[in-house]
Protein backbone atom coordinates (compact mmCIF):
# COMPACT_ATOMS: atom_id res chain seq x y z
CA UNK A 1 0.00 0.00 0.00
CA UNK A 2 2.90 2.37 0.69
CA UNK A 3 5.36 0.94 -1.85
CA UNK A 4 5.35 4.17 -3.90
CA UNK A 5 7.08 6.01 -1.03
CA UNK A 6 10.81 5.91 -0.31
CA UNK A 7 10.43 6.93 3.35
CA UNK A 8 7.80 6.55 6.06
CA UNK A 9 7.43 9.09 8.87
CA UNK A 10 5.29 8.48 11.94
CA UNK A 11 4.00 10.90 14.52
CA UNK A 12 4.32 9.26 17.95
CA UNK A 13 1.63 10.40 20.41
CA UNK A 14 -1.74 9.04 19.37
CA UNK A 15 -0.36 7.55 16.15
CA UNK A 16 1.95 4.69 17.10
CA UNK A 17 1.69 5.02 20.90
CA UNK A 18 -1.39 5.45 23.08
CA UNK A 19 0.02 8.27 25.21
CA UNK A 20 -2.92 10.68 25.23
CA UNK A 21 -4.58 9.42 28.47
CA UNK A 22 -1.23 9.60 30.26
CA UNK A 23 -0.57 13.14 29.02
CA UNK A 24 -4.02 14.25 30.22
CA UNK A 25 -3.44 12.64 33.62
CA UNK A 26 -0.10 14.46 33.92
CA UNK A 27 -1.73 17.78 32.97
CA UNK A 28 -4.48 17.20 35.57
CA UNK A 29 -1.85 16.53 38.22
CA UNK A 30 0.33 19.55 37.43
CA UNK A 31 -2.48 22.03 36.85
CA UNK A 32 -4.18 20.86 40.05
CA UNK A 33 -1.16 22.11 41.99
CA UNK A 34 -1.95 25.62 40.76
CA UNK A 35 -5.74 25.38 40.89
CA UNK A 36 -5.83 25.72 37.10
CA UNK A 37 -8.02 23.95 34.56
CA UNK A 38 -7.85 23.23 30.85
CA UNK A 39 -10.40 22.92 28.11
CA UNK A 40 -10.18 19.37 26.74
CA UNK A 41 -11.31 20.35 23.23
CA UNK A 42 -8.78 23.18 23.09
CA UNK A 43 -6.05 20.82 24.26
CA UNK A 44 -7.01 18.24 21.63
CA UNK A 45 -6.81 21.04 19.07
CA UNK A 46 -3.21 21.60 20.14
CA UNK A 47 -2.21 17.93 19.68
CA UNK A 48 1.16 17.80 17.97
CA UNK A 49 2.30 21.07 19.54
CA UNK A 50 5.30 21.17 21.87
CA UNK A 51 4.48 21.01 25.58
CA UNK A 52 5.51 24.61 26.24
CA UNK A 53 3.01 25.85 23.64
CA UNK A 54 0.19 23.90 25.30
CA UNK A 55 1.35 25.25 28.68
CA UNK A 56 1.21 28.77 27.26
CA UNK A 57 -2.40 28.23 26.11
CA UNK A 58 -3.37 26.86 29.53
CA UNK A 59 -1.72 29.81 31.29
CA UNK A 60 -3.59 32.24 29.04
CA UNK A 61 -6.90 30.43 29.61
CA UNK A 62 -6.38 30.64 33.37
CA UNK A 63 -4.91 34.15 33.26
CA UNK A 64 -2.05 32.88 35.41
CA UNK A 65 1.34 34.48 35.90
CA UNK A 66 3.55 31.45 35.23
CA UNK A 67 6.44 30.66 32.93
CA UNK A 68 5.18 28.30 30.19
CA UNK A 69 8.58 26.62 29.94
CA UNK A 70 8.65 25.89 33.68
CA UNK A 71 5.08 24.58 33.59
CA UNK A 72 6.03 22.40 30.60
CA UNK A 73 9.02 21.00 32.54
CA UNK A 74 6.74 20.13 35.47
CA UNK A 75 4.33 18.38 33.11
CA UNK A 76 7.19 16.52 31.41
CA UNK A 77 8.46 15.34 34.81
CA UNK A 78 4.95 14.15 35.71
CA UNK A 79 4.69 12.28 32.41
CA UNK A 80 8.06 10.59 32.92
CA UNK A 81 6.94 9.38 36.34
CA UNK A 82 3.91 7.52 34.97
CA UNK A 83 4.42 7.03 31.24
CA UNK A 84 6.68 4.02 31.02
CA UNK A 85 4.26 1.93 33.07
CA UNK A 86 1.12 2.91 31.18
CA UNK A 87 1.81 3.44 27.47
CA UNK A 88 1.01 0.75 24.93
CA UNK A 89 1.60 0.62 21.17
CA UNK A 90 -1.34 1.34 18.87
CA UNK A 91 -2.29 -0.95 15.96
CA UNK A 92 -0.37 1.21 13.45
CA UNK A 93 2.86 -0.18 14.91
CA UNK A 94 2.17 -3.21 12.69
CA UNK A 95 2.83 -0.99 9.65
CA UNK A 96 6.18 -0.07 11.21
CA UNK A 97 7.09 -3.73 11.67
CA UNK A 98 5.88 -4.64 8.17
CA UNK A 99 8.03 -1.98 6.47
CA UNK A 100 11.10 -2.36 8.69
CA UNK A 101 14.14 -3.09 6.52
CA UNK A 102 12.22 -2.25 3.35
CA UNK A 103 12.14 1.55 3.68
CA UNK A 104 13.83 4.02 6.02
CA UNK A 105 11.46 5.20 8.72
CA UNK A 106 11.51 7.96 11.30
CA UNK A 107 9.44 9.45 14.09
CA UNK A 108 8.50 13.14 13.97
CA UNK A 109 6.97 14.11 17.30
CA UNK A 110 5.95 17.17 19.27
CA UNK A 111 7.18 15.43 22.43
CA UNK A 112 10.57 16.18 23.93
CA UNK A 113 13.38 13.88 22.80
CA UNK A 114 13.99 12.48 26.29
CA UNK A 115 10.42 11.22 26.49
CA UNK A 116 10.29 9.98 22.90
CA UNK A 117 13.55 8.06 23.17
CA UNK A 118 12.63 6.60 26.58
CA UNK A 119 9.23 5.41 25.36
CA UNK A 120 10.46 3.95 22.09
CA UNK A 121 13.31 2.15 23.84
CA UNK A 122 11.08 0.89 26.66
CA UNK A 123 8.66 -0.63 24.13
CA UNK A 124 11.54 -1.99 21.99
CA UNK A 125 10.46 0.15 19.02
CA UNK A 126 13.41 2.54 18.70
CA UNK A 127 15.38 0.05 16.59
CA UNK A 128 12.87 0.36 13.74
CA UNK A 129 13.60 4.04 13.12
CA UNK A 130 16.51 5.70 11.35
CA UNK A 131 15.81 8.93 13.24
CA UNK A 132 13.62 10.44 15.94
CA UNK A 133 12.99 14.16 15.50
CA UNK A 134 11.43 15.73 18.58
CA UNK A 135 10.29 19.19 19.67
CA UNK A 136 13.72 20.10 20.97
CA UNK A 137 15.34 19.35 17.60
CA UNK A 138 13.56 22.04 15.58
CA UNK A 139 12.91 25.74 15.99
CA UNK A 140 9.52 25.79 14.25
CA UNK A 141 7.08 23.14 15.45
CA UNK A 142 4.03 21.63 13.81
CA UNK A 143 2.09 22.97 11.93
CA UNK A 144 5.39 24.21 10.43
CA UNK A 145 6.97 21.50 8.24
CA UNK A 146 10.40 21.57 9.94
CA UNK A 147 9.96 18.34 11.96
CA UNK A 148 9.08 16.26 8.92
CA UNK A 149 11.64 17.95 6.66
CA UNK A 150 14.37 17.07 9.17
CA UNK A 151 13.07 13.47 9.28
CA UNK A 152 13.35 13.25 5.48
CA UNK A 153 16.86 14.75 5.55
CA UNK A 154 18.06 12.31 8.24
CA UNK A 155 16.59 9.38 6.28
CA UNK A 156 18.20 10.63 3.07
CA UNK A 157 14.85 10.73 1.27
CA UNK A 158 13.31 13.51 -0.82
CA UNK A 159 10.29 15.05 0.96
CA UNK A 160 8.16 14.39 -2.12
CA UNK A 161 8.85 10.65 -1.71
CA UNK A 162 7.77 10.53 1.97
CA UNK A 163 4.45 9.64 3.56
CA UNK A 164 3.54 10.89 7.04
CA UNK A 165 1.19 9.07 9.42
CA UNK A 166 -0.52 11.58 11.73
CA UNK A 167 -3.45 11.88 14.11
CA UNK A 168 -3.58 15.67 14.49
CA UNK A 169 -4.61 18.52 12.22
CA UNK A 170 -1.33 20.38 12.95
CA UNK A 171 0.63 17.33 11.82
CA UNK A 172 -1.42 16.83 8.65
CA UNK A 173 -0.82 20.49 7.76
CA UNK A 174 2.90 20.15 8.52
CA UNK A 175 3.18 17.10 6.24
CA UNK A 176 1.38 18.83 3.38
CA UNK A 177 3.46 21.99 3.80
CA UNK A 178 6.57 19.79 3.63
CA UNK A 179 5.36 18.49 0.25
CA UNK A 180 4.68 15.02 1.65
CA UNK A 181 1.71 12.70 1.41
CA UNK A 182 -0.26 12.43 4.65
CA UNK A 183 -2.29 9.58 6.11
CA UNK A 184 -4.79 10.71 8.74
CA UNK A 185 -4.80 7.70 11.05
CA UNK A 186 -8.05 8.86 12.63
CA UNK A 187 -9.69 7.73 9.37
CA UNK A 188 -8.13 4.25 9.31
Amino acid sequence: MYAQYDGLIFDMDGTILDTEPTHRKAWDEVLGRYGMRFDLEAMIGLNGSPTWRIAQAVIELNQADLDPHQLAREKTDAVKAILLDTVQPLPLVEVVKEWYGRRPMSVGTGSESAIAEALLNHLDLRRYFTAVVAADHVKNHKPAPDTFLLCAELMGVSPAKCVVFEDADFGIQAARDAGMAAVDVRLL
